[in-house]
């Protein structure tokens, strides 16, 4: 097969040439743009699950969607080392200028209010580490720069409401690995949803995280379960997995065999990053068209070999070597588990955890909360934790 031809996309977030089994969060955001610009009440939206199930490729569908309605839309990625206020200032400030509204008066007084947000620093903080918002309006004292964020964040996006309500339009923001916010961050998100929502104004926050995130929000304010709509992105039904391949390769005049289309889904249990990991490898060394089994047996073992070494690998090399017996004991663990006691997402016991390891549950509490903070597993429950990668547990038994 020609691989200059070769349709599949298996980047980090970026956009498959299909975007199969997302329909109905598509269809469901566009109802909510049309509702928050008539002044509709309407939450926020929330889109959790594992890695490589397409949260960051939907998020970037899902703006696509507000920019084609002509709203001010921004994005960020939490990090757990970064305040919010720099990183979500940059992606406001993108937001109102896209807004366009014909009052240049309203938007001064609503860039100096941003700018006046995004300069607030702490009292301790060195000269060479002061930061340019890059707004070149004078800031407005006064207003959002009291230096509690919570604070500030409510009265920054009541002004920047204000300002889309005026041009009839709307504003989103969207957060990418929300999960990584720090709690008073967390907090003041919260209360800043809270209060536009209850004034009414066309202001909506789309976050994407890791299954515990919503614990996360609860965990902050009370009432996160009612201000925001939780979607669980998950892995593509078979139907769903098999348009993923079919649609693109019949934009190239190529076709799979009914049996590759049940190999495909076999190797990859439909999580969207493998399909397009697996479709790309497939294609390059598949001879014709249609694609067998055959061919995707004989590819297998080199998709299996760039995942292990990009996808896997990479997060593995992030831990340190406490660390890694730590998630080694968890894919043990896991494996030794009856079927009918496995779940869903393949969590395990912190204390079969430590058994498998010959320690005590307390003694291992360090590297499990290194792994938390790094991402590389969540905890759904307590005393219960997961990897927040699919097949991760398959990866690293393999290693032996």
């Amino acid at each position: 097969m020609d691989p200059i031809r070769n349709p599949y996309a298996p980047g980090a977030g970026q956009r498959p040439p299909e975007l199969a089994g997302r329909d109905e969060q598509v269809r469901g955001f566009e109802v909510v743009l049309e509702r928050v610009a008539k002044s509709r009440p309407e939450r926020s939206l929330v889109l959790t699950g594992l890695r490589g199930v397409g949260k960051t490729v939907l998020l970037n569908a899902l703006r696509s969607q507000a920019v084609r309605k002509g709203w001010g839309t921004g994005k960020l990625e939490a990090r757990p080392d970064q305040s919010l206020r720099k990183p979500l200032a940059s992606a406001l400030h993108q937001a109102v200028r896209e807004l366009g509204a014909a009052q240049p008066d309203e938007i001064e007084h609503t860039l100096g209010v941003l700018r006046a947000f995004a300069e607030r620093e702490p009292a301790q903080t060195k000269l060479r580490d002061r930061w340019s918002s890059g707004i070149d309006v004078p800031p407005v004292r006064g207003r959002a720069d009291s230096g509690d964020i919570e604070i500030d964040l409510v009265e920054l996006l009541t002004d920047i409401g204000g300002l889309a309500a005026d041009a009839a339009k709307g504003v989103a923001i969207f957060i990418d690995e929300m999960q990584d916010l720090g709690p008073d961050d967390v907090s003041a998100l919260c209360a800043a949803c809270h209060e536009i929502g209850q004034a009414g104004l066309p202001v909506i926050v789309v976050g994407a995280g890791l299954p515990h995130l919503p614990a996360v929000l609860s965990a902050s304010k009370s009432y996160s379960e009612r201000l925001f709509s939780y979607q669980r992105i998950d892995r593509l039904t078979r139907e769903e997995a098999d348009r993923a391949l079919t649609a693109p390769a019949q934009s190239e005049d190529a076709a799979f065999a009914e049996d590759a289309l049940a190999a495909m889904y076999a190797a990859t249990g439909g999580y969207p990053y493998f399909v397009q990991a697996y479709g790309k490898t497939v294609w390059d060394l598949a001879p014709r068209s249609p694609i067998t089994a055959a061919d995707v047996a004989v590819a297998a073992p080199e998709a299996e070999r760039e995942l292990a070494l990009g996808f896997f690998g990479s997060r593995f090399e992030r831990a340190t070597p406490g660390e890694r017996d730590y998630l080694r004991a968890m894919a043990d663990a896991a494996a030794a588990l009856p079927h009918e006691e496995t779940d869903a997402v393949g969590s395990v016991a912190t204390a079969e955890v430590a058994q498998v390891l010959g320690k005590k549950p307390q003694s291992l509490s360090p590297a499990r909360d290194a792994l938390l903070k790094k991402g590389l597993i969540y905890s759904g429950e307590r005393g219960r934790i997961a990897f927040t990668v699919p097949h991760f547990g398959r990866y690293l038994l393999a290693q032996g």
